[in-house]
């Protein structure tokens, strides 16, 4: 398989550097082939723009979205999207590596994301979800969190960390028709200490080298859909969709 990396830390050594080289020495030992997109060596801009185009469908008025399809259907983005781009449709698997930044990825990395996975080339008009251009591919987050395991339970201080993760895994990754994987989350770095540290690299290399077998998460079917909500017959089964009383609403 054909592995891309997409690493978002500013320092080298830091312990989501040492993930990143962990994952690139386990997958290139078992036979894959790894690409690496370091954002802040590159120096990746990441704000999307006029600048993403180098020829544009509407002079006047700038249309993300619209500029991004007329770009994908021209060969017209500017070259380091297509760079990106290219490692991107290359990829059979896509890892996502980042520290969690206020409840989030940080903003090199939705950078990334808003100009590479670019309207007409990532997605289009019905080719999202089971029917997305990347179905048949695998995606997975390998993240870092300052805050304990804990914080993110169901009724952690933090929130469910599955509901945290939500907008990437399915607003991004199964919407564009990956199958997701369970991610990868080491808690409390940097205040674990060394031991506990190199435990969580090697509990990295056995989840990487179960990629092949790990169960994707589960998302909805568009058959499970009527007019944008779920069925009524169908149970909310995911983090993100639910029915029942809100109790933080008032009556």
């Amino acid at each position: 398989m054909r592995v891309l990396i997409v690493y978002a830390h500013p320092e080298p050594a830091s312990f989501n550097g040492a993930l990143r080289d962990v994952a690139k020495d386990v997958l290139c030992a078992a036979g894959h082939e790894v690409m690496v997109s370091d954002l802040y060596a590159q120096g990746f801009a990441a704000v999307a723009g006029p600048a993403d185009v180098v020829v544009r469908q509407n002079e006047d008025v700038f249309n993300l979205g619209m500029e991004q399809m007329h770009a994908s259907q021209t060969e017209a983005f500017s070259a380091d999207v297509q760079a990106e781009l290219d490692k991107l449709m290359a990829a059979d698997v896509l890892i996502l590596q980042f520290p969690m930044w206020w409840f989030s990825m940080p903003a090199i990395l939705k950078g990334w994301v808003d100009r590479v996975f670019a309207f007409g080339s990532a997605y289009d008009f019905g080719r999202t979800w089971e029917n997305g251009v990347f179905a048949g591919r695998k995606a997975m987050l390998s993240i870092t969190a300052s805050a304990p395991e804990a914080a993110f339970k169901p009724d952690g201080r933090n929130g469910d960390m599955e509901r945290v993760l939500w907008p990437i895994h399915a607003g991004i990754l199964a919407l564009c028709g990956y199958s997701v994987l369970p991610p990868f989350i080491a808690h409390g770095i940097p205040f674990i200490g060394e031991e506990a540290m190199q435990a969580e690299l090697e509990r990295y290399k056995q989840h990487l080298l179960a990629i092949d077998t790990t169960e994707a998460l589960f998302f909805h079917a568009d058959a499970e859909i009527s007019d944008y909500r779920l069925a009524a017959n169908i149970k909310p089964t995911t983090p993100g969709q639910h029915r029942g009383p809100r109790w933080h609403l008032p009556e």
